[in-house]
């Protein structure tokens, strides 16, 4: 893939939009592709930072988290990353904010919504000095509310893109000496992801939603992509796998979870399945939404295969869990 020679988010902007027409379908090359554009995104966003501010004053890291962190986005996607740094003078911290809320217009002008919840290194909850993220970990594990452990899981689905990994894969020591201590905090993060609505009714058929103007459609990642993406950082944690992509987390189960790694191949063919449906969206706001009337009668009972496999992983991992925190 070549890169264009670059000076601007507009550049970068015209650059996505040609060419993640050519990838659209291929799961892979896409999510390649937006590696390389939020990389480049954030280089810009440094050089601009540094042209006024100076060179970043210490060691740090930035990490996406969410669908860019697994290696799992569609064409569209929005914004969910944070900073790490060495550091905590005042000095600093203003630094790195300002370099938070520059990567955080850069990405929305290239083409990435803006998180609805602020998950991002424009917001202070989401950019902190290294020991100052310690401290939010283990408060977020001290607390077990539904918010501080969702997130934690949010956290825990990262990856870093720009900067020093070492930073991140630290942090998540943290949550596994937490879980090490504590081995019943896994149920909590269980039951933190489990509520989730039915999507096949008791005669077979698929069970479909209204989203605003929309109708007669099923929400693919909550419904159909979340139980493999919930239960595969479920067993990550328990685990210790550091890994935030689903597949390589499938990869790295152990021998003992055989039933559970049989279903990576289930867990690709539906990445590409939804990429099928999603090739003519033109926002962010539908991209997940699959309408029902696109679909075939095979491509309907592939769907339903996926959402069954999906439950069956989700009691698998219940029970792996259950059998590490001692019960029956």
């Amino acid at each position: 893939m070549r890169q264009p020679v670059v000076e601007t988010y507009e550049q970068l902007n015209i650059w996505r939009t040609s060419y993640i027409q050519q990838v659209k379908y291929d799961h892979t090359k896409l999510n390649d592709f937006h590696d390389q554009l939020i990389k480049r995104t954030v280089k810009l966003a440094i050089e601009r930072i540094t042209s006024e501010w100076g060179p970043p004053p210490t060691h740090f890291a930035f990490f996406m988290m969410g669908s860019a962190a697994r290696f799992e986005q569609a064409i569209w996607s929005d914004q969910d990353h944070g900073l790490v740094f060495e550091s905590e003078h005042n000095q600093e911290n203003e630094y790195f904010l300002k370099l938070g809320n520059e990567i955080s217009s850069g990405l929305e002008r290239v083409g990435y919504v803006k998180c609805d919840g602020f998950v991002m290194a424009s917001n202070k909850r989401w950019c902190k000095p290294f020991s100052s993220w310690e401290l939010q970990l283990q408060d977020w594990m001290d607390e077990e509310s539904f918010e501080t452990l969702r997130h934690l899981l949010t956290f825990f689905d990262s990856r870093v893109f720009i900067g020093e990994p070492r930073l991140l894969e630290n942090l998540k020591e943290v949550i596994f000496a937490e879980l090490k201590k504590n081995p019943a905090l896994i149920q909590r993060f269980y039951d933190n992801v489990e509520r989730r609505k039915k999507a096949i009714g008791i005669f077979g058929q698929l069970l479909l939603e209204s989203y605003g103007p929309h109708s007669n459609v099923i929400h693919l990642k909550n419904t159909v992509l979340f139980p493999y993406v919930n239960s595969l950082r479920l067993l990550a944690l328990q685990e210790k796998i550091k890994s935030p992509q689903t597949l390589a987390r499938f990869e790295e189960l152990p021998e003992s979870l055989n039933e559970v790694k049989q279903l990576k191949e289930t867990f690709q063919k539906l990445l590409q399945f939804r990429l099928r449906f999603q090739g003519n969206e033109k926002s962010y706001e539908t991209i997940h939404l699959l309408k029902v009337h696109m679909l075939s009668p095979s491509d309907k009972e592939e769907l339903k295969g996926y959402i069954k496999d999906g439950a069956r992983l989700y009691k698998l991992t219940k029970r792996h869990i259950d059998k590490g925190c001692g019960m029956k």
